[in-house]
């Protein structure tokens, strides 16, 4: 049997309780792109070895669990260019909704926030769209 699912099961587990651990040491929702946007912008100075901390796990985790797979599909294209516009379409998108889907899909939602309910479903309701475009209509991925 295919064993993607279960995968999938144990990411969700890990970022849920991420979430959860983050919200009762800090008082702070878990999003990713605060994290990140503290840094750049300077906004998060008195936290800075946190947000250092949390993105340096996000680096180093990922290599850590390689000898659990056999092999390694993530189904990424090799066009560099639609990668950029990708990433940069995810963070316009970001700004736009003042919040990633760690925050608002993951923190929110668990909160019964209607911001979050929001966010998630315009995240995901574009993101489906950007998948229909790209794929059926300008046949790039």
């Amino acid at each position: 049997m295919h064993q993607d699912w279960f995968w999938g099961a144990v990411g969700g587990l890990m970022i849920g309780a991420a979430a959860a651990l983050y919200l009762l040491a800090n008082g702070r929702v878990l999003g990713a792109s605060g994290i990140l946007g503290g840094l750049i912008d300077r906004s998060g100075r008195n936290s800075t070895a946190e947000r250092l901390s949390f993105l340096a796990g996000l680096i180093a985790i990922p290599p850590l669990l390689v000898p659990l797979y056999a092999v390694v599909d993530t189904h990424v294209t090799s066009n560099p260019v639609l990668l950029i516009v990708a990433g940069l379409l995810v963070g316009i998108g970001t700004r736009l909704a003042n919040g990633c889907t760690s925050g608002h899909g993951v923190c929110g939602m668990s909160r019964f926030s209607l911001r979050g309910f929001v966010a998630t479903v315009f995240y995901l309701l574009g993101g489906g769209l950007m998948l229909v475009l790209a794929r059926h209509v300008l046949e790039v991925i």
